[in-house]
Formats: C-alpha cells, structure tokens, sequence
C-alpha cells in the first residue's frame, strides 16, 4: 500500500504534510509507520490528519540551505512561533540561548529525544536576560549531524506528556540512517560594517567566524534489520565585538557581542532486535561546551579595580564550561497484541564558572585574578513504560496507556572562598559585625571595595536537594467515521515536594471535504516549579548610590521566604484552546490555527524589596539584609494568537519552484500579580515596569517567514525573508525609559550545487542586508539590559555572515 505525500519547503524547512486520502496508508519502505507523530501515539496518524498543529522539520535540507549550526537558531529563523535570541552579558545565559513557543517562558515547552522526556539545563536565568527566573531545556546539547527530523507540536499536551508542556512539544527524532557515512564542513564569518554613521565598531573587519565539522556513521547490526548510527561533531565559533563607538558614547561595556564558544559532541541511535517480537534501542549522549563571554567592563577608577593590578581597568571574563549526558535504554515488544515499550532515561547537566581577568578589589594586590567561582548540576532518571493498542470500533479505536517514576536532583556547587567573600583590611572576611573602619576602601572616591570576584560572583553555599514524582496516563483516538475522529486523554501525576495534579485533553478533526478539514482542541495542563526554582540561592554584595548593600536572593524553602508570606511554589496551571482548518491539493497546502492559553500562578522572580519594605520580623532577625528578592508563583497571563502557514509547489520552467509563507501573531497580557498577604500593595516590586516589558517581549508580536526555493536538476537557489515585528523594552529608570526596537526584515540567500550523488557544495550568506536592531543611542549609559548600544532582540546583534558548506558521503 502506498504513501501520497508533498515535501513542502516550510520556512527553509521541508515538512512532510500527508494526503488527506483515507484510503491511503504507509508503505514499509518509508518507515513513517514505525514513527508515532508527536501529539498522537496512533501509529497510523500522519501530520495533516492530527487533531492539533504538528511541523515537521527536515534537519539536513534546512541546515545546508540555510547555514545555521544549532539548533535554537535553526528554529529561531525557521518557525514563526518559536522564538530564541543569543544573549550578551548575562552571565550563564551567554552561554544557552533562552528559547520560548508562542512567547511563554523557556521552562513551558517540553523537549523530548525520539519520544522520550529530554532532561532540563541546570541554569536559572537571573541576570538581564529574558526568562528570567525561568529553566528549560538546552536543545543545542544536541548536534544537528545527529538529528534527522524535529517534531513540533504547537499545542498544550500536558495531559499526554506531563510537566512543562503548556506551550507544546519539540520532539527531536535521530538519525536512524543504518549504513554509509556522510559527513558535512562548515565555515563561516561576520563581515563586519558598521549598521550606521559608525555609531558600532569591531576590533576587526572579520569576526566571529565560524567551523563546523560533523561525520554521521550509519551500520547494521545482526542479520534481522538491527542498526547503530553514530555522530560525532565539533563546533568552534570566535566571539564578535559589537561596541558603541567610544567617540561618540560612553558606553558600560567595552567588549559587546557574542561569545566565543568550542562545542564537541558525541550521539548514538542502536536499535537491535533481540528474537521476534523484542526489540532493544539505546540512544547515547554527549556535549561539552566551553564558553568565554566578556562581563562589563571595570574601568581604571573603579570600586572594584585596584590600578597596581589593571592600570587601564579591565574587562572580566566568564569562562563556562557545560558538560551534558544522556543515556537512554529500553525494550519494545507485544504483550496480548498490545505494543509495549518499557525504558530508563537518564540525563544530566553540569555548569561551572572559572572567572578569569579579574580580582577580589578587598584583597587588593594580593589577590588572584582567576577563580573558580562554582556552578550547579541537575541530574534526572526517568523510568516508564507506554503501551497501545488498534481495536475494531466504529472506523478504528486506538488505545494507548502508560506510567512514569521520575527522580530529579539539584546541586549547587560552592565556590573558592574568595569568588564570593569581602575581606576586612586585615584579611578576614567580612560580616554583619565587621565594624565599618574595617572595611577596604577606595581612596580615590572613598568608597568601600566590593567582594568577590568581578564580573560573577561564586557561589557561598553548597545545595543538594532531590524529589520524585509517579504518573499515569491514558490517551485514546477514535475514528468515528471515516471523515470524523475524537481523541480524548487524561493524565495524574503526584509530585514528593508539592502533591498531585490531575489533567485532561479533549481534540477533534473533521474533514469536511477529502481536501478541507477543521480541528480543535480544548486541554488542562500544569508545569511544576523546578528544583532550581525551588531552593536556588544566592547572596552577594553590591554598592547603590556609594553605599554597601546585601543582597538575599533567597530560596523558596528558606526562613527569610517563610517570614515574608512567600508561599511554598506550586504548579503553574493553564486552559488551552484551539481551533484551525487545513486545506490539502497536490501544490498546494494551508493551516490556519488559533490558540488561547491562559496561565494561573506563574512563577517569576521578584524584584528586589528594600529592608523598609520587609515585614518587621525579617527586618529584626536578618539585620545584616539589605535587599531580599523571591521566586514566587506571583503572576497570571492570558496568551492568544494566530499561525498560519501557506505552501505551494509547482514546476516552473525547467525547475521545480517550492514556495512558503508562513507568520505567527501572538499578543500576551499580565492578568494579575498575586502578592503575600505580608507585602500587599507592593506589587510593582513584584513586578515592574521593566520585568513586565521583559516578559511582554519574550515574542514580537508578528513574525513572518517566507521562503523562496528553486531547483534545477543539480542546482538549487534558495531566498528566506524574515520579518520581526517592533519590540518595547524599558530601562531601569521607569516607564518613561523606554527603548523601542522598530520592525526589520532579515534576508538569508543560498545557492548550492550537486557535483555527484556524493558530494554537494552549498554557499550563501546570512542576513545578507546587514540589518541590525535598531540603535539605542539615548541609552548606552547602562540602560540597556546588556550594556551595549542595543538588546538581543529580534535577528541578533552580529551582522552579516557568509558562509560555504560542503557535504559529503560514502
């Protein structure tokens, strides 16, 4: 039986969007009916005929057409709704790319590996960056040359896949290629030109530049359609300089841009079948990255510079290194004609900082300039089983249930004791008794010196916490006609720390013609606060107007939390609601899609409450606290939107031309702000101005993608415009110190040709046009987020890349 399928270029993407044929079915040699479509566990369910929106992104035509190496940036030019930019002064954020879908935090999309729960960063963002007070999960621990296919799901399936699927599902699926070896080189380089007036300048005319090698192995294993496929890949990317010309402003940071980073990554996909019936798969992981990001700049006078040590001032640097694991094993088989999968995933996440070229200014010429200031792990184990089930009801019935045992853990690994301490004049470290004569000064302005190490400070405590949770499910799809299909799913799950969750599905499709089909989708869903969420912790020091101030950024389990009225975190909770059409024809294809998603208790990171601002008791048991803040289930938001997707294909001339349009409107609002009982009417604190545009501006409210794709027997020409649409932010001053980032519209062109079967070369260029975010120069004081002469919104602050791939195989 055959297949009818299109390749449909979607957004420099090839999405493979299905007949509507019901009479058509799935031929072996494709291998789609080995694969359960994200969304739905029905073996027999394609994309188009799901009850909700699903893309599917061909990895190796998106990548070699459009230049990009990771994964967040691949999506982030490619999928209108999924949003990610690459971060700049923001500590261990310049080192993952917070990403978000439909414009909801970075912890609310669920990221799976080939089906099965992908273990989260663990990196909090907490210093000027978006999703701040927000994990998630870091896709790009995950090599390109690994991937073969994603899996998007743009709806909220916390009721099939549990936590953290409010916004939807990204499933990566891996190569199962089972013999030869293709291998893909990659360079690349910023033409740096100034984006005006040259308001920016570079330390060079060429920066950032790029290499990218990977080599994808592919073997069988036995003699009964076993197989290992293995990728091994190395990424080594020069940071760029985008500085505001200090001739012209005074800006806060000397070295602005993106950091430089060495990636190296090892990925394995077994599949061996052990007798009839019993099947063993494995898929193995590893990444390390190693990232050197500039903080901001100390200048010669600074409080925290001693001149006998940097006589110029200096720039601190973040040197941080993520080691990344995955481990996941199981076992398929029948049991009573039902199709049983049992597995164990295991994943882990290390972060640690070294901060070099800088010092502890209270130790003065004594002290290092290089500290190990600590980091944090999370380490997650994932033991389950799912089991399904095709019965002859009505126009078929499918049946699929399952349970899960997770265990997660959170450290906080503690720092060298001079990353994080303030030493007296006499070299002890200074506390809540020290008197104040003690304390190290600048004798240029008087001042006291702040301690630890400049740029990060390390961590002072050490925390090892863990928790475990049990689920179940069931979820069940019913053709009811051969036009009509109801798919229904529910889902409990009991967490250690904070109780049960109960949560429900309710979607449908009906194709009104074998072309023209409507479908919706009304669900519950939850997101439990995440271990780091839970008891991360921090206290450090910092100078305001002149004066020392401590600062308690204090865990969620801690006195100081219980005693302002924080209340222990609980899940966030949503409704989510959809409705759309599709419409499918030989050339061409369209969805139409709204969704409304309403969030309750989210949680967020507080601003910081002055000591006036605490109860009493805190004020009289902590009198050494000057400023506390919190992560507090402490807003609700309200989330609706629109996707639509065109594509039409068609020869023209000698060629074939491929085209796509696709955009995504997408508008948030903050419903409430849920303050303590102790701390009512402090709800600015909670939240401000600036902390709200942040959030706001976690998606332009518009984005639109169209691609241009043309083919001519061995050569191929591809164009991608993308429009951002303007995006507010504001300063630290108020309302009133806004920056505003017009709309802008990026162009990507590519041209590749096929010298044989076995050897393709691809050259192109990124942002062609050089277009940049728009130039804040009313606020490069240190009003901007980052420091510089704009954010990292939109396209990025990098400029123009040209690039050339070459691919190969044997």
């Amino acid at each position: 039986m055959r297949l009818k399928y299109t390749s449909v270029l979607f957004l420099g993407t090839v999405s493979m969007l299905y007949s509507q044929n019901t009479n058509d079915t799935i031929s072996k040699e494709s291998k789609i009916d080995e694969v359960s479509i994200t969304g739905s566990r029905n073996k027999k369910r394609t994309v188009t005929n799901t009850p909700v929106p699903v893309d599917v992104i061909d990895i190796k035509q998106v990548s070699q057409s459009t230049g990009q190496i990771e994964v967040n940036q691949l999506l982030q030019f490619s999928a209108p709704s999924f949003n990610s930019n690459k971060q700049s002064g923001s500590d261990g954020a310049d080192a993952t790319d917070p990403a978000t879908l439909r414009g909801l935090g970075p912890d609310q999309t669920l990221l799976l590996l080939n089906g099965k729960r992908y273990h989260q960063s663990s990196l909090i963002n907490v210093f000027g960056t978006k999703g701040r007070g927000n994990t998630g999960s870091d896709m790009n621990t995950i090599p390109i040359g690994a991937i073969k296919r994603i899996e998007v799901l743009r709806d909220g399936a916390s009721a099939q896949y549990g936590s953290d699927a409010i916004a939807g599902v990204i499933n990566v699926i891996l190569n199962d290629r089972n013999h030869g070896f293709e291998g893909n080189a990659f360079y690349g380089m910023n033409l740096f030109k100034s984006p005006g007036n040259n308001d920016v300048v570079s330390d060079h005319k060429v920066d950032g530049t790029t290499f990218d090698f990977s080599g994808n192995l592919g073997t069988r294993i036995g003699n009964k359609g076993g197989f290992g496929n293995f990728t091994v890949e190395f990424v080594n990317k020069d940071r760029t300089i985008r500085n505001a010309n200090p001739e012209k402003y005074s800006s806060p940071r000397q070295k602005f841009g993106d950091a430089k980073s060495q990636n190296v990554y090892f990925f394995g996909n077994i599949e061996l079948p052990l007798s009839d019936g019993l099947k063993f798969y494995s898929h193995q992981g590893f990444s390390y990255r190693n990232t050197d990001a500039y903080a901001w700049t100390r200048t010669p006078d600074a409080d925290g510079n001693i001149p006998e040590i940097y006589p110029n001032g200096f720039n601190p640097i973040e040197d941080t290194s993520i080691t990344d694991f995955t481990f996941d094993n199981g076992l398929k088989f029948k049991v009573a004609n039902w199709d049983v999968d049992f597995y164990n995933a295991f994943g882990s996440n290390r972060f640690t900082y070294q901060i070099d070229n800088t010092i502890n200014a209270t130790l003065g010429v004594k002290s290092p300039t290089s500290f190990n200031a600590g980091g944090h792990s999370l380490l997650q184990n994932t033991t389950g089983f799912n089991a399904s089930k095709q019965f002859k009801v009505l126009e078929g019935l499918n049946v699929a249930f399952g349970s899960e045992f997770r265990y997660e853990q959170f450290e906080i690994i503690k720092g060298e004791e001079a990353s994080y301490a303030m030493y007296d004049i006499n070299g002890n470290i200074v506390t809540a008794d020290t008197p104040t004569n003690l304390l190290v000064t600048n004798p240029l302005t008087g001042d006291n010196r702040p301690g630890g190490s400049q740029g990060f400070p390390g961590y002072s405590q050490e925390v090892n916490k863990n928790r475990n949770n049990f689920a179940a499910y069931v979820d069940t799809e019913l053709d009811v006609t051969k036009n009509w299909m109801v798919s229904v799913a529910g889902r409990f799950e009991n967490y250690s720390d904070f109780g049960s969750t109960l949560n429900g599905k309710f979607a449908t499709r009906y194709a009104i013609t074998p072309q023209f089909a409507f479908r919706g989708s009304v669900s519950t869903g939850f997101r439990a606060p995440s271990l780091a969420q839970k008891y991360y912790s921090l206290q450090f020091t910092n100078f305001q107007g002149g004066n020392l101030v401590t600062i308690q950024l204090a865990s969620n389990d801690s006195d100081i939390a219980e005693k302002s009225g924080i209340s222990q975190l609980k899940q966030e909770t949503s409704l989510n609601g959809s409705a759309g059409f599709t419409f499918n024809t030989a050339k061409f294809t369209a969805t139409i899609d709204g969704y409304y998603i309403k969030v309750k208790d989210r949680i967020v990171l507080t601003g910081n409450f002055s000591r006036d601002d605490l109860p009493q008791e805190v004020q009289d048991d902590y009198p050494f606290i000057d400023q506390a803040q919190f992560f507090s289930n402490a807003i609700d938001t309200r989330t609706k939107g629109v996707d639509i997707i065109l594509s039409y294909t068609d020869n023209l001339g000698p060629g074939k031309l491929t085209a796509t349009l696709a955009g995504n409107y997408n508008e948030m609002e903050i419903t409430k702000v849920n303050a303590s009982e102790k701390l009512k009417g402090k709800e600015d604190i909670y939240l401000s101005a600036r902390e709200r545009a942040f959030i706001l501006a976690s998606a332009p409210k518009t984005k639109v993608n169209l691609n241009l794709n043309y083919k001519i027997n061995k050569f191929n020409a591809n164009v991608q415009l993308v429009r951002f649409d303007k995006v507010k932010l504001i300063g630290y001053s108020g309302a009133d110190d806004y920056q505003l980032y017009g709309a802008k519209v990026t162009t990507d062109i590519s041209f590749g040709y096929e010298f044989s079967k076995n050897f393709n070369l691809t050259i192109g260029s990124k942002n062609l046009f050089n277009r940049y975010p728009t130039l804040q120069t009313a606020h490069v004081d240190g009003n901007t987020e980052s420091g510089g002469i704009f954010d990292p919104v939109q396209m990025g602050f990098a400029g123009r890349q040209a690039f050339a791939r070459l691919n190969f195989k044997f």
